[in-house]
Formats: structure tokens, C-alpha cells, sequence
């Protein structure tokens, strides 16, 4: 795996930046809370808004049963930020390192005049410039969790990017995405910047994460003022299979 600059921890005099340990907890206790399900231990999204497990601490033992009964035995899950050993019964089906940015005061958001506002309408094509281009999760309803903008070209959305988790002071910027017969034309950048913008605009730090292999990414993002906080390990996960 290509090495990175060493993780910085930034300076966050607007925004707690503890959360973003563990943000899709925080979103989901927090300005996302509408969409948890779940308890006090173990939260989720609707399977169609987003495929997200949160975990308040995994130094209690007894999140393990409760990710089982949050979703059901024999299920395929993400976890984030634990590097121990998992218990008897789960099966690891594949694990990564990502790495996490935050943006500095060099990022000068600006809004785009040809973003235009995505919702409901936009869904189908939505997915279908996710399944070109393969920016990461993306399920029928993720558009309701902030504000999506996009580019057409002759009708057709050719670049997108939007808000997705939300822990107290942040919000993510996710599903940036751009066909490949429109790149190198600077419209990632474009709509990063304007989310960028109304993330500012409604007193939000904003945020992104990245793999860690993905340097190309991690690059362009560190060019329009964002910055390496830390790195995390995740893996897809598998609860046991219970005896009927």
C-alpha cells in the first residue's frame, strides 16, 4: 500500500473534532438521529439510505450480540476503527485502511453556477452515475441525508457530489463523482468546493474520506485545502449464523 504523510491532527476551533473517531456514531445520535435504528450500544441507517453500522464503544463486549441483533445472523457488515480480534463465529470477508480529511483554512469554498440541486426525481440517475463510475456506497434513498448537487451535459448528469454523515460541527462530503469522458475538466473540484460552500454557509466544518490507495484522490483533495487527520482500518464482516 503506497505510504502516506503522517496523520496530523488538526486544530478545530469551530468544531469538536473528537467525534470524527467515530462518526457514523455521532451522526447517528446527533443531526441524523431521524434515521437511526438501533439503541444505546449498536445504531444503523435503513438499508436503503445507507449501509452504515455504528458502534458506540468497542470496549463493551456486549456490542458483538447487539450488531446480531441489529441485523439479523448471517449478514455482511462494515466495521470501522476496530483492530482487534473478532469474536468466535464472524468471518472476516475483506478489510482496507482509509484515511480521513478535514478541511483547513486554506480550502475556499465557493459556490458553481452550473451545480444544480438533486433530490428525488434525480434518484435513478443518481445511481446510475455511482454504478459508472463507483465513487463508494450509494443506496436509493442517500440523497436524503443533505444536500446532492450535480452537473448535466444534454441532459444527462455527468458529475455529482454530496453530503452524507453528519457528526455534531461536520458534515462528509461523499459520492463525488465524474463519467470518465468528462474528466480532467476540474468539475470534482468544482462541486467539492460548492458543497464545500453551504457546509461553511450553515456553520459546518466539512469533511472527507478516502482509501488509502486511492493517492490520486487523497492528492487533489489536499490541493484544494484539505488535510490528513487520521488513518483507520476497516473491514466487511460477517455475523454468525445462528442454529435455527
Amino acid at each position: 500500500m503506497p505510504d502516506l504523510a503522517p496523520a496530523t491532527i488538526l486544530d478545530a476551533p469551530h468544531a469538536d473534532a473528537t467525534v470524527l473517531d467515530n462518526a457514523p456514531w455521532h451522526a447517528l445520535t446527533g443531526p441524523h438521529a431521524k434515521f437511526a435504528i438501533g439503541n444505546d450500544l449498536v445504531r444503523r441507517y435503513p438499508e436503503d439510505v445507507a449501509p452504515f453500522v455504528a458502534v458506540r464503544t468497542w470496549d463493551d463486549p456486549r456490542v458483538w450480540p447487539a450488531l446480531v441483533d441489529l441485523v439479523g445472523p448471517g449478514t455482511e457488515i462494515g466495521l470501522s476503527g476496530y483492530d482487534g480480534e473478532i469474536p468466535d463465529g464472524w468471518e472476516v470477508v475483506g478489510q482496507g485502511e482509509g484515511v480521513q480529511l478535514v478541511e483547513t483554512d486554506a480550502l475556499q469554498p465557493r459556490p458553481d453556477p452550473e451545480a444544480i440541486l438533486l433530490g428525488a426525481e434525480d434518484a435513478a440517475d443518481m445511481l446510475a452515475i455511482v454504478e459508472r463510475n463507483q465513487p463508494g456506497p450509494f443506496r436509493p434513498r442517500t440523497y436524503e441525508l443533505g444536500r446532492y448537487v450535480g452537473i448535466r451535459r444534454d441532459g444527462r448528469l455527468i458529475a455529482m457530489a454530496g453530503e452524507r454523515l453528519q457528526p455534531e460541527g461536520w458534515t462528509e462530503i461523499s459520492a463525488v463523482a465524474v463519467d470518465a469522458d468528462h474528466r480532467r475538466q476540474g468539475l470534482a473540484s468544482r462541486l467539492v468546493l460548492d458543497v464545500a460552500f453551504h457546509i461553511q454557509e450553515r456553520g459546518d466544518r466539512a469533511l472527507l474520506h478516502a482509501a488509502a490507495s486511492n493517492v490520486g484522490a487523497i492528492a487533489a483533495y489536499e490541493r484544494l485545502g484539505f488535510a490528513l487527520r487520521r488513518r483507520n482500518r476497516f473491514a466487511a464482516v460477517r455475523t454468525p449464523v445462528q442454529p435455527s
